[in-house]
């Protein structure tokens, strides 16, 4: 190399031991860079990428299975909220018309077995956890002969109403086929949109 007069450097070109040096430099570096991508080629071995493949296979495999188990979890949610919600709309009473629909069953109800009512109290419970739903507890009181009990604890269980009989308690008047009645029922309510 040899500086012009205004102090730059100029590659001698012309020289042929110096363009031979040149390439020669250029092979090399280029027979380093293959050789280190022969050695470590990107993205790894191709043993290592077989494995990376292997287990990336495997995470799809059990991502799917998850992802199929959290459809069917999500799917018996869906359905048990729906027959849930079915169940309240059939069996819970709307708690505007609670008190006239227990009446009028429980009249039936002794109207058919032939016992005498002496006197029914509903009183509503919230229950825990509900902002919506109510317990109705129910006491009544009856006169009648047991037979005639037994039909009526039987219509109770027919009733279309959801009446769970707490407890019965049964005692016999003097001198008299007859009982007095003391029974203690639950109901349940509901306010319904707009209530």
């Amino acid at each position: 190399m040899a500086k012009n007069s205004n102090g730059s450097v100029s590659i001698r070109l012309r020289d042929p031991k110096f363009v031979v040096r040149v390439i020669l430099g250029v092979l090399l570096a280029a027979n380093l860079i293959a050789a280190g991508l022969l050695e470590f080629p990107p993205g790894g071995s191709p043993e290592a990428l077989a494995r990376q493949a292997a287990s990336l296979n495997t995470q799809i495999v059990s991502r799917r299975a998850a992802l199929e188990q959290t459809r069917q979890h999500a799917l018996s949610v869906s359905e048990g909220r729906e027959e849930g919600d079915k169940f309240i709309e059939q069996y819970f009473m709307p708690v505007r018309t609670y008190a006239g629909t227990i009446t009028s069953e429980l009249q039936r109800a002794a109207a058919a077995a032939k016992i005498k009512p002496k006197g029914t109290e509903l009183h509503v419970q919230p229950i825990e956890g509900s902002d919506t739903l109510g317990m109705v507890a129910i006491t009544a009181n009856y006169e009648g002969q047991y037979a005639d009990l037994l039909k009526f604890v039987h219509s109770i269980d027919q009733s279309p109403l959801l009446l769970i009989i707490e407890s019965l308690n049964a005692a016999p008047q003097p001198d008299s086929k007859e009982l007095t009645v003391s029974m203690k029922m639950d109901a349940f309510v509901r306010e319904t949109d707009g209530e």
